[in-house]
């Protein structure tokens, strides 16, 4: 009988003659669960899985939990989790052969940038191991306790297309360029030059109260992508992303399991299973966290998470500053002796009330956003025959008013900072008025208010458009009163800054004279028809929050706990709508979707490649 040694050098000229390839029993293989050994519990790049029985082993070696089991059991074959080779047992040679390839399909999916582009224009359904259909893109993901916010931020953040292409084309692994829009502010070091510019920012003096300690301007720049030095928190939702949109998948669900393990491990175990929690508060949390873990910084545009959802909003504070200008002196007069003197002294001091001088201060700064959040209007306190609320409905144009640009709101003093509120003593207001309005927008309905005993939930329905919603009416941007003259006097230099500055880049690349450059910036920013699509969304996921009927009146459970959420995207194709909870994947109007109970609205800008 040959040795070990004589078997191995045999397989290793002819790797495609493995006898025990037959062994192989696909519909045991499950690659969504957390690559860890199942005998030690231990996690670590060198996890092979058994392609016979499907369980996952540490090491290949002698005296390892993966060589033990070859042996005991009879399951020669292997792979490697991590980087995908193949592997036989006891024998320890690697196995090459094209059969295997629907495995690797499995384990780790690619695609091609031609795959990628063809994504929104794919009707076809796959097929399963077991036969069963599905849509790539519009599958199941298992609740694994509570986690359905989790499933709903993801399938909507799985169809924000830049997103979902950039993280298919990490699949590969390869490092890839991606042009980015990064914020070069110039920040002011001196530190009684900042405190100047504080000084005069608070008395409303120079650059009419904007921040003087820097300089914007905007760049456009390649910027190098390595997805190998991606967080883990980037790599699970990547390789979750890429699970999703996959056609070759052996089963039609996907377990978000290594995805939810990393999410309680990056949030401290904020975000964990059996725990429910916001959407809003996660989605917020999950951006910032993919930004960071992407290789992100603290200027704005640094990734392309900034690219796709990054805004600008300008916000005014205005406070009112009370001081007392009564006469000190008033105390210092001689004592008077007489009887009855003190009494006297009291008349007068009830008539001859403190003057007050009111001083309205305001201050004005650019801040960056990745989504809005919008009050609701509070719930009516009159109750319907059967004991529950009557449930209204605003439009979300009156919701959207606290970023009309006029309005002054009040500021709770909880949410002033020490920096804004110096020592003021008077009330505060502000007024925001959006600048830059991001390609995809994310609208977040705050409909949960802690009170000192419990969550409650503004059940109030916001009602908006599925398609052309308008927000012109919202948006103030700079170079709202550029005129033609004004456009035509531009340099070329100036005229590339201002594409630059605007999205727009790439459309001067294939521009060579100085006229066709300035007859595009004018068609661009001076003609009324041009902007007439820059302001309109339409809707592309929205995450509900439902709650059973029993649930929300007086003395029952927290609405929090026990509701449950669901996601609605559109099929680019087709135009179908989906309504996915979970593992439940099922079709729906879009007439349904804008009377829902929303609370976290996605926006596309219309006319987007």
């Amino acid at each position: 009988m040959p040795s070990n040694d004589t078997l191995r050098e045999f397989y290793k000229e002819d790797n495609e003659s493995c006898p025990y390839l037959d062994t192989i029993t696909r519909t045991a293989l499950d690659f969504d669960f957390e690559h860890s050994c199942s005998v030690t519990l231990q996690t670590g790049p060198h996890i092979y899985g058994c392609l016979v029985c499907g369980q996952f082993f540490r090491g290949r070696g002698r005296q390892t939990p993966a060589y033990t089991h070859s042996v005991d059991e009879g399951h020669q074959v292997f792979v490697h989790l991590s980087r995908g080779t193949f592997h036989c047992l006891p024998d320890d040679y690697e196995i090459r052969d094209p059969s295997l390839a629907d495995i690797s399909a499995a384990l780790k999916p690619t695609f091609l940038d031609s795959e990628i582009r063809e994504l929104d224009k794919r009707e076809g359904l796959a097929r399963d191991l077991f036969g069963r259909r599905y849509l790539p893109g519009f599958v199941g993901l298992n609740n694994l306790s509570k986690t359905d916010f989790i499933n709903a931020t993801v399938q909507a953040l799985a169809h924000v297309r830049p997103l979902r292409d950039f993280f298919l084309k990490c699949g590969s692994g390869d490092p890839f360029d991606v042009q980015l829009y990064l914020d070069k502010t110039k920040r002011e070091k001196n530190p009684k030059k900042i405190k100047e510019n504080r000084k005069r920012k608070r008395n409303g003096n120079g650059n009419n109260g904007v921040d003087a300690t820097k300089e914007a301007s905007t760049a456009l720049i390649n910027v190098t992508v390595r997805p190998q030095e991606f967080s883990h928190l980037a790599q699970c939702f990547g390789e979750l992303i890429r699970k999703i949109w996959s056609e070759k998948r052996f089963k039609s669900t996907v377990d978000p399991h290594m995805f939810i393990q990393a999410v309680s491990v990056s949030s401290k175990a904020r975000f964990t299973i059996g725990k429910q929690a916001e959407a809003g508060e996660f989605i917020s949390w999950l951006l910032h966290q993919l930004h960071l873990g992407i290789g992100g910084t603290r200027k704005a545009g640094s990734s392309i998470i900034h690219k796709i959802f990054q805004g600008t909003v300008q916000i005014t504070t205005r406070k009112q500053k009370i001081t007392n200008l009564a006469n000190s002196t008033a105390n210092n007069d001689d004592e008077d002796d007489r009887l009855g003197s003190e009494d006297e002294e009291e008349v007068q001091k009830m008539q001859e009330a403190p003057s007050l001088e009111d001083k309205i201060e305001e201050i004005t700064t650019d801040s960056k956003f990745l989504q809005l959040t919008l009050d609701i209007p509070e719930k009516p306190l009159f109750k319907d025959d059967d004991g529950g609320l009557v449930i209204p409905q605003e439009p979300l144009v009156s919701v959207l008013k606290k970023f009309d640009g006029t309005t002054f709101n009040d500021v709770l003093k909880g949410k002033i900072s020490s920096s804004t509120n110096g020592d003021n003593n008077g009330p505060v207001k502000r007024r925001y008025q959006l600048k830059i309005m991001p390609d995809y927008l994310i609208l977040h309905l705050a409909r949960f208010k802690r009170n000192n005993f419990y969550n409650e939930k503004n059940p109030t329905i916001v009602a908006f458009p599925v398609k052309n919603l308008d927000l012109s009416d919202y948006v103030f941007p700079e170079n709202q009163n550029l005129s033609e003259k004004s456009i035509r006097s531009m340099s070329v230099k100036e005229l590339k800054a201002l594409l630059v500055e605007h999205g727009h880049p790439e459309m001067a690349k294939n521009i060579i004279e100085k006229s066709d450059l300035t007859e595009l910036c004018v068609d661009l920013f001076s003609k009324k028809f041009s902007n007439f699509l820059s302001n309109k969304f339409n809707l592309i996921a929205n995450i509900t929050h439902n709650i059973p009927a029993e649930v929300g009146r007086e003395g029952q459970h927290d609405p929090l706990e026990e509701g449950s959420y669901r996601c609605h995207v559109q099929h680019q194709a087709s135009g179908q709508w989906y309504e996915m909870q979970d593992l439940h994947v099922q079709e729906t109007m879009p007439q349904l979707i804008g009377v829902s109970e929303s609370y976290v609205l996605i926006f596309e800008r219309k006319g987007l490649k």
